[in-house]
């Protein structure tokens, strides 16, 4: 099997509130959009994520236990620009041992949106990196 994209999908009733909120907050732009489906690509040549009405018979997400782990480049500037454009910090900007600097929003939906930089990790968590 040769996958060569994952891009995540998510039946809600508020597909409206995750296009505004991703484009809004992630300069997402909406690749396709006939109003019950949505597919966001974040930045230029980045991922996807699509949010959908569900369809007869599809559970819609229950808002929990999903984290969207978003890499930047410098994670305190967009802190920042999060904050400062009014967004909840759901979890705090910080050092973490494992090797990261993050902090997390929470969409419309309920899933954490994670966003990181990388960060040299504490000799007790290099062990675990396998590449």
């Amino acid at each position: 099997m040769n996958i060569t994209d994952l891009s995540p999908c998510f039946c809600t009733n508020d597909v409206a509130a995750c296009r505004d909120f991703y484009t809004r907050y992630f300069s997402a732009d909406a690749i396709f959009d006939c109003g019950w489906y949505v597919s966001l690509r974040i930045g230029a040549d980045g991922p996807t994520l699509q949010f959908m009405q569900p369809q007869e018979g599809m559970p819609v997400f229950a808002g929990t236990g999903v984290m969207l782990n978003f890499k930047v480049d410098d994670v305190d500037a967009e802190h920042a620009r999060l904050v400062e454009a009014g967004l909840k910090v759901a979890m705090p900007l910080e050092d973490h041992p494992w090797g990261d600097r993050g902090f997390s929003v929470t969409d419309p939906i309920g899933n954490s949106v994670y966003l990181f930089s990388d960060r040299e990790p504490a000799d007790e968590f290099k062990q675990y990196y396998l590449a």
